[in-house]
């Protein structure tokens, strides 16, 4: 998992722990372009700031689009009515014009109100008073997006923490089925969990393939696979079919090559040093790859050493150029991805 994602999913769990033993901070802050984490910190203030029996009291959500940052700020030093505290929620907050001005606000905030902002995909400005106010009186979540080759390592730990386990390669399938959405990979494996036979506690392949709806037969996970062995047959075959896909993008199709590519090449680099290099040095090399998949990097780089994978990186830096139509989009992509591939396995 990245190391940002690392210490964002750490702050949440710690800032979540906090919120539910009534331990509260004056402001929050919840931004980023990843909403996930922004929006469980949010729905975890609201459903345990006020008590349900006298929320009508001393709890106001509004919208950035629909609020002035005075109206923010009025709401935010009223009093609470037979409550330990005042909820103010500003959902969407980017939207509202006049949000720097909430800074006055936050540098001395009351004690007695909770006033949360939250930006939907979105970011505060760093160089400015609101976020330079509130990591001092109160806190920022800043949730950045996790890179492609990152999230079958959030998506472990994710069921992990649900206690469930899913198999590397089923992670890797998700991963590649849903995208970096965090919060799309929560829906998806809330269906998921629901299909299951109750007590299912590990989650395979054909779990993912059944429920999901996405084939490991025909994936860019299998296409990288039957490249790192050189099996030329069903490489081309299964390039064939994701071209043909009705939402096959080829940015996204090189991207993934890309990063196989650059893991092969550093790796072999790794092992030409001599001598058997040592778990923490295999990990820094194949950065976010799961120890079970080792075996094949060990075949990738005896089938593309460095001359060879540098050749390949070159390659895909000119399909990337033609895929966002450097050639005037004339290039059919999956006919493009086809041709990519023959070159590679022919490097």
């Amino acid at each position: 998992m990245a190391k940002q994602g690392i210490n964002t999913a750490a702050q949440c769990r710690e800032l979540i722990s906090e919120i539910g033993q009534g331990n509260y901070k004056p402001v929050y802050l919840l931004m980023g372009e990843e909403p996930y984490y922004p929006d469980l910190v949010c729905k975890a203030i609201i459903d345990n700031c006020i008590d349900e029996t006298s929320k009508d009291f001393n709890e106001t959500i509004c919208y950035g689009a629909d609020v002035t940052a005075e109206q923010v700020t009025s709401a935010a030093r009223q009093y609470p009515m037979m409550s330990d505290r005042v909820l103010v929620v500003v959902r969407e907050a980017q939207l509202m014009k006049s949000l720097e001005q909430l800074s006055t606000y936050c540098e001395e905030p009351l004690e007695s109100t909770v006033l949360v902002i939250l930006m939907h995909g979105a970011s505060a400005d760093k160089r400015k008073a609101l976020y330079k106010t509130v990591q001092k009186t109160g806190v920022v979540v800043d949730s950045q997006p996790l890179r492609d080759y990152e999230t079958p390592a959030w998506i472990s730990s994710y069921y992990s923490s649900r206690g469930l386990t899913i198999d590397p390669d089923a992670a890797a399938l998700l991963s590649e089925s849903v995208g970096t959405s965090l919060s799309t990979i929560a829906v998806e494996t809330d269906k998921l969990v629901r299909a299951l036979p109750e007590g299912t506690t590990r989650i395979t392949v054909a779990d993912i393939e059944k429920n999901v709806g996405v084939s490991r037969q025909f994936s860019i996970f299998e296409l990288t696979k039957e490249l790192s062995y050189r099996n030329s047959t069903k490489a081309l075959k299964i390039a064939s079919h994701i071209g043909n896909g009705a939402r096959f993008a080829l940015p996204m199709a090189v991207s993934a090559l890309y990063t196989h590519f650059s893991r092969i090449l550093k790796y072999g680099a790794l092992l030409q040093r001599g001598g058997y290099p040592s778990s923490e040095e295999k990990a820094r090399a194949l950065a976010g790859v799961n120890p079970y998949f080792y075996k094949e990097y060990d075949q990738a780089v005896r089938n593309y050493p460095a001359p060879k994978a540098m050749r390949i990186i070159s390659l895909l830096c000119e399909y990337d150029y033609l895929g966002k139509g450097g050639d005037g989009g004339n290039s059919d992509p999956g006919e493009l991805l086809v041709e990519l591939i023959a070159k590679i396995l022919s490097a």
